[in-house]
């Protein structure tokens, strides 16, 4: 009996991090136990979640099987196509430039301000009186 491979990727975004299971399947796509269209509603995300998949023509190659914590449903979709194009390059090294060039396998670097002190939020400050 022979064990099929199974390739991992991790992918964050903001607060959201997501780990990625990818093995040889016929495309089917469980996220926290659930299935794509379950988990992410919205059409755009669910397209955004498949977008290494797609750019890569092996949408019907593989099954996903992804964990996804913290942060937003945005934060979390981003964090799921990271973790699936790192996934893929793992799975096939040749994949990295395809992905590259699409701009698939960069992390958002761009986080949330932290609040000041003696201010309302990261940049609102609190109303001046003169008297």
């Amino acid at each position: 009996m022979k064990k099929e491979k199974v390739y991992f990727g991790k992918g964050g975004r903001k607060e959201a991090r997501a780990n990625v299971k990818l093995a040889a399947g016929k495309g089917e796509i469980k996220i926290n136990e659930r299935k794509l269209e379950e988990y992410f509603p919205n059409k755009f995300l669910q397209e955004e979640v498949i977008k290494p998949l797609k750019v890569t023509e092996s949408k019907e190659k593989f099954d996903i099987l992804g964990r996804v914590t913290g942060g937003g449903i945005n934060g979390q979709a981003d964090a799921l196509k990271l973790g699936i194009a790192r996934a893929l390059v793992a799975q096939d090294e040749k994949l990295r430039e395809v992905l590259r060039k699409n701009d698939l396998l960069t992390r958002d670097p761009r986080m949330k301000e932290r609040k000041k002190y003696g201010q309302k939020g990261a940049r609102k400050r609190f109303q001046w009186t003169k008297r």
